[in-house]
């Protein structure tokens, strides 16, 4: 690992550890906000102690990053406008990265600080389209070029729409246990660790509750890890492209089968192109972008874009380079460079054909499985960065975990939460993330939990506490206003300091 940082300079490193510790610290408070979410019932029911819960949560997230995949990591990544991704190593890109994690790191800070359980998702998101809206007014660039608005429509949709079914789908698990256990045995599922004690002398719940509160959220502490963890990832890699393109632009440790998987994947997408004509002639006359190096000195004339007009001639040299590679090892920089903005802009087209309205499913599976085979050997993370994103939410949820866990153990309902409410609460939030992370969609750990206790304890007609509610509910709706601001006014400072 050391040897792909041996040939920086002294900056170049310095740059590097500070945007490593960037990402790292707003991983670790991550682990303040969502992971505490895992823990919150075990131990306002009694069912295991504070500190035994957060390192099992620790433990659980940790294995969740470590082998949870990379779907949500780039699906994140792929917000950013397509001419960030293609320039991430430029001034502007650098700019945009540490605006972006600085923003966020102040927003999650001052939420856990007040105990409000808002989410790392909205924050993260919102600092993608603050920065792109300002970058847009920057640069006089159309809005609609460069902010992925599908995408970013799409991961809102599961961010709004995941909260609403953790509600009624926990609120529904309620009424399920409800009728199921009515018995003088099986009543005690819905008593609170207080009112067993007076009953029974004593709190903790009976041995098979005991053993699905666990369960469910070791459940949750993985799907978190497997969700939220990813997006640090996704930020490394974009850190360690921008600053040692050397070592990270393309995964140099691709095998040959997985080089050969890319060529034939664009020698396939070839033959598709010349039997689907009018597809790319209808995506050519919307666009108007150039994927070629100007030999100019500025910089703005050294970037990169996207031209489908040279889609084929893209494809014809991705052919020529590819052909026979065994390793990636044997090319130079330029050229790793080129690969990777060459297959990004390859797939932003695929894309683009995917969403025309006359594709079929079946040429949408296809050219689905062709993009997936074409990024395999650029989205990818090395082990030591999963190893350590995982690390940094272990221990953030350990250090953090208390301000949140309090809001949500005991000022959303009116009541102590019962047994029963808690293994609604964690069954819903397990499966909701565990999901999302399998399907790629990111979805917040904080808005799941949050609103599965409040729809078990409705269903269960204990009330909530208005106020909680209103102040959670709050900081939710001013979440994704502030931080398009303040990511926006913070680029704009850093853009002014370091390039005007």
């Amino acid at each position: 690992m050391l040897h792909l940082f041996a040939g920086m300079n002294m900056n170049t490193r310095l740059l590097l550890i500070i945007a490593l510790i960037f990402v790292l610290f707003y991983e670790a408070i991550n682990g303040f906000h969502d992971t505490a979410n895992a823990v919150v019932t075990v131990i306002y029911t009694r069912t295991m102690r504070a500190k035994l819960a957060v390192i099992m949560s620790g433990i659980f997230n940790f294995f969740g990053v470590l082998l949870g995949g990379l779907s949500v990591a780039y699906t994140i990544v792929h917000l950013l406008p397509i001419d960030l991704l293609l320039n991430v190593g430029s001034s502007h890109g650098l700019i945009m990265i540490f605006s972006m994690l600085l923003t966020a790191i102040i927003w999650n800070l001052i939420t856990w600080y007040l105990g409000l359980p808002t989410s790392s998702s909205h924050t993260l998101i919102s600092t993608i389209i603050g920065i792109t809206l300002t970058n847009t007014m920057i640069t006089n660039t159309q809005l609609i070029k460069v902010l992925n608005i599908s995408q970013i429509k799409s991961v809102f949709i599961s961010l709004i729409i995941s909260p609403i079914i953790g509600l009624v789908i926990s609120g529904g698990l309620i009424f399920i246990l409800r009728y199921f256990c009515r018995n003088n045995k099986q009543i005690r599922i819905h008593m609170t660790p207080s009112s067993r004690k007076k009953i029974d002398g004593k709190k903790k719940p009976p041995f098979w509750i005991r053993v699905i509160l666990v369960l469910s959220a070791m459940g949750i502490s993985y799907s978190h890890g497997s969700n939220d963890g990813q997006k640090g990832i996704g930020l490394i890699m974009l850190v360690l492209i921008s600053v040692a393109p050397a070592g990270f632009v393309v995964n140099i440790n691709s095998s040959n089968y997985e080089i050969t998987r890319t060529h034939d994947a664009i020698v396939n997408l070839e033959n598709y192109y010349k039997n689907h004509k009018t597809f790319l002639k209808r995506i050519n006359q919307c666009n108007q972008f150039n994927i070629s190096i100007s030999n100019k000195p500025s910089e703005e004339h050294n970037k990169f874009h996207c031209n489908s007009l040279k889609e084929i001639h893209t494809i014809e040299n991705m052919k020529i380079l590819l052909d026979n590679l065994k390793s990636y090892n044997q090319l130079s920089v330029n050229k790793k460079t080129r690969i990777r903005c060459s297959l990004l802009c390859i797939a932003d087209t695929i894309d683009k054909i995917i969403k025309l309205p006359d594709v079929n499913i079946g040429d949408k599976q296809l050219l689905n499985k062709l993009k997936k085979d074409l990024l395999c050997t650029i989205e990818y993370a090395p082990v030591w960065i999963i190893i350590t994103v995982a690390l940094s939410i272990g221990i953030g949820t350990i250090i953090g975990w208390r301000r949140i866990a309090n809001t949500i153990g005991n000022k959303i309902g009116k009541k102590g939460m019962t047994y029963a409410q808690g293994i609604s609460a964690q069954i819903t939030a397990a499966l909701s993330i565990g999901i999302a992370s399998y399907t790629g969609m990111p979805v917040s750990t904080t808005h799941i939990l949050s609103s599965s206790v409040a729809g078990a304890m409705l269903a269960d007609g204990r009330g909530l506490q208005l106020r909680t509610i209103k102040n959670i509910i709050l900081a939710w709706i001013l979440t994704i206003p502030i931080c398009i601001l303040l990511s926006g006014l913070v680029y704009l400072m850093f853009f002014k300091l370091l390039i005007n």
